[in-house]
């Protein structure tokens, strides 16, 4: 049975000692690429990268109740007027005048108001809108972890898939060299019809399995140019991430519990949520309003062709009472804060949960290839000696039929558990928070929120965005 040792085409897994000699081979492509590749292009990715730009110009909206306003009217037109009054004089009673003519009127003018006090809202706006801005780039860490693993995954399944395909075929090969044999020794009389029909039914078996695994094939290679972007071409094996992880599963807990960014983000939502309280304890403050204003016309009456206006106003308000709206908003402001402290330590269990679990899916799978490899080790020896036998006369045809399915369970089951190694070291560094290309030193531009922010936090003007649009 040893013409069934074969390198699985173009996808060999990291560990696959079952098919020797691969180390020989070129490849195009490595899951650190590809993973390059699903950070930038991602179009998920991409897209919570631009909401995070579209909460970064929550700050700069908050921070203008800091600043004046100002607008400019103007008005012009026509008036005609003819006003008939009675106007008492000294010694004549009261005499009949009149106003007639027309005129056009003209006037520009400008308002300008400043805030000086409102409660500490607009500060607290301002922090507030800050917080949400920190919480979004937790939100965008969460994708990126997402994405990441994703793309690890989908290249270890089409390793495992190429592989299974490999092993499948050699099968049907294994199987038709089987067929031939046992129709030879069928015409010399050694076997029997049945032994025939088995052969027969056990290819017809192999042929199908053979055609689901490439069906299962062309799904994963869709689903690979989905995430990554790319159709795969030949991939280099995949090798676990244990270097990057903590040495114990206390150890990993405890880095779950403060660096997975769903808890931090959740952090950030209590101190938003806090912040709005104050926000909206804020209205039941008093206020204080600067407002200047300037005004030019002309030919705004008949009697009089210019006149220029100017005031400056201070003004000074004390909320009584609104209705009790502004009460109802603080109670449910304090609700919200106390749901979101819920939610913390809901998301920290949910956390220390999926550490746990990822963890030990890592060790069941370190278990689960080294016996892999023992049955297929064993496996291979018991088809060798089986075929033998067969020869001698001391086994049947179904004996060695049997021996080759097992043979091939084996070697899927195999291929199946070094993906399933691979995947499961990405998923606990997703679970601590650290599946990042910082720190699997990816050889990418690391996308940094903070330079939109700095670049939109500040503006007092303009439309365009910092890209130009």
């Amino acid at each position: 049975m040893g013409g069934v040792r074969l390198v699985a085409g173009a996808a060999v897994l990291a560990l696959a000692t079952v098919w020797p000699g691969v180390a020989t081979r070129v490849f195009a492509d490595t899951i650190e690429s590809a993973l390059v590749r699903a950070y930038q292009s991602n179009p998920q990715l991409n897209a919570q990268r631009a909401s995070v730009r579209v909460t970064d110009e929550s700050v700069p909206q908050a921070l203008s109740g800091y600043r004046p306003k100002v607008a400019v009217t103007t008005s012009g037109g026509f008036q005609h007027t003819d006003i008939t009054f009675s106007q008492g004089l000294p010694g004549q009673g009261n005499v009949l005048g009149r106003i007639k003519g027309n005129q056009t009127p003209f006037a520009v003018g400008a308002t300008a108001s400043q805030t000086l006090f409102d409660g500490f809202q607009t500060a607290n706006r301002t922090r507030a809108a800050e917080g949400q801005v920190s919480a979004a780039r937790e939100g965008l860490r969460v994708l990126e972890q997402t994405v990441l693993l994703a793309a690890a995954t989908i290249y270890m399944d089409y390793l495992r898939d190429s592989a299974i395909v490999e092993v499948q075929r050699s099968n049907v090969r294994v199987l038709e060299e089987t067929l031939k044999q046992t129709r030879d020794r069928f015409n010399v009389g050694e076997v029997t019809r049945t032994d025939v029909a088995q052969s027969e039914a056990q290819l017809a078996s192999g042929r199908t399995q053979l055609m689901a695994a490439e069906s299962t094939l062309t799904t994963t290679r869709a689903n690979f140019q989905r995430i990554i972007g790319n159709e795969p071409a030949q991939l280099a094996p995949g090798s676990p991430v244990d270097r990057f992880l903590p040495p114990t599963l206390a150890g990993a807990v405890d880095l779950g519990l403060i660096q997975n960014p769903n808890v931090t983000a959740a952090m950030y939502g209590i101190d938003v949520s806090h912040l709005l309280v104050k926000v909206a304890e804020g209205a039941l403050f008093p206020s204080v309003i600067l407002q200047a204003n300037v005004q030019q016309g002309q030919n705004q009456q008949l009697t009089v062709p210019k006149q220029l206006l100017a005031s400056a106003i201070a003004q000074v308000s004390v909320p009584i009472y609104q209705g009790g709206a502004e009460y109802s908003l603080i109670r449910q402001s304090k609700e919200t804060l106390a749901q979101q402290r819920l939610t913390l330590e809901l998301v920290r269990t949910q956390a220390r949960a999926s550490v746990v679990q990822a963890w030990g899916q890592l060790v069941a799978t370190k278990l689960q290839v080294k016996s892999a490899q023992a049955q297929v080790e064993a496996s291979e020896i018991a088809v060798n000696g089986i075929r033998e036998e067969a020869k001698a006369g001391q086994r049947t045809t179904f004996d060695v039929l049997v021996a080759q399915q097992t043979l091939v369970s084996a070697r899927v089951a195999l291929v199946t558990a070094q993906h399933d190694r691979v995947v499961a070291s990405y998923a606990v560094l997703n679970a601590v928070g650290r599946l990042s290309p910082q720190v699997l030193k990816l050889n990418t531009t690391v996308y940094d929120p903070s330079v939109h922010y700095h670049q939109v936090r500040d503006s007092w003007v303009g439309m365009r965005t910092p890209d130009g649009q």
